[in-house]
């Protein structure tokens, strides 16, 4: 199925409070280009994740956010420098025996044991507070079950959208194939004229003296060969079946069709050169109008 290279696409996991979401936004681009956005304790895994894209999208310039959230409220730890809390209690202690104190403030007394303990926590460092290490494997793992639920979403997206774009390109392939249909059926008649014309041009210049008519056929024919567009109209309606056939197929086609659609501009061109006809060259105007237009759209094709 065809493409759109733009899209969107959103993807979730989570595990033991641990939650990931990952979005996914593209636009057009003749390579692919991934841009992830994530928090650099996560950048261990973006390798991973633009591998993983590689091999579901094309082309196109696309955007990945990545968004870490720890619901469980156990991703930090609170650690106690026993060192520092030693000398802190010894500084007190001593400062007190200095002043002359003594257990005026209950140092070592049972029922003031958790007031020291507070006034000591509250010293510098003393308590250290800690993210703890995270199991990069698992993480690992939520962000690529979130990575594949925003693709599966993101290729709908652009599946659904590559079918318009589709359904337009083959309906201006049609209208092209008609307007080619009367380019051939002009072009005898573009011959016969020319016969007419030079008859009557060379009655008026020779007046009565009588008319060479092999002289007018041999004429006509160099004429004939030099409008004639048959060779072109059948490439044109060859690249028209490729056309038909690529976007049939599926896939990756937008880099092949816009190197067809040139072919189909330069037959238009020889045939519009070609034919001096006011009538034909409507008809040319026509067709690279609405290849002009099927160039457009090739151009969100992935």
């Amino acid at each position: 199925m065809v493409r759109s290279m733009t899209g969107y696409g959103r993807g979730e996991a989570s595990d033991q409070g641990v939650a990931v979401t990952v979005e996914l936004r593209a636009v057009n681009n003749r390579y692919l280009d991934v841009n992830v956005k994530m928090p650099r304790a996560y950048l261990f895994a973006e390798d991973a994740l633009k591998e993983r894209m590689q091999k579901q999208v094309g082309r196109g310039k696309v955007d990945l956010f990545v968004n870490v959230a720890h619901t469980g409220g156990d991703d930090t730890e609170v650690t106690v420098n026993e060192a520092l809390a030693k000398s802190y209690q010894g500084a007190v202690e001593k400062m007190a025996y200095q002043l002359g104190l003594g257990n005026a403030v209950g140092l070592g007394k049972s029922e003031n044991m958790m007031t020291e303990l507070y006034m000591i926590a509250r010293f510098p460092d003393v308590l250290t507070v800690e993210k703890k290490e995270e199991d990069q494997e698992k993480v690992l793992a939520l962000l690529t079950e979130a990575l594949d639920a925003a693709l599966t979403d993101f290729n709908t997206m652009r599946e659904r959208e590559g079918e318009k774009l589709t359904a337009d390109i083959l309906g201006r392939a049609d209208t092209i194939e008609a307007l080619t249909g009367k380019v051939e059926e002009r072009s005898p008649g573009i011959v016969a004229d020319y016969r007419a014309r030079l008859a009557a041009k060379m009655s008026e210049v020779l007046q009565n003296t009588q008319i060479d008519e092999s002289r007018i056929l041999t004429e006509a024919a160099i004429y004939a060969d030099k409008v004639a567009v048959d060779e072109e109209t059948v490439r044109l309606r060859s690249h028209l079946s490729q056309l038909r056939e690529m976007l049939s197929t599926g896939g990756g086609v937008g880099r092949k069709l816009d190197f067809l659609i040139q072919e189909f501009n330069r037959e238009a061109n020889t045939i519009g050169s070609k034919c001096n006809d006011i009538e034909t060259s409507r008809l040319v105007v026509d067709i690279k109008a609405e290849i002009e237009k099927i160039r457009e759209q090739i151009q969100n094709l992935e």
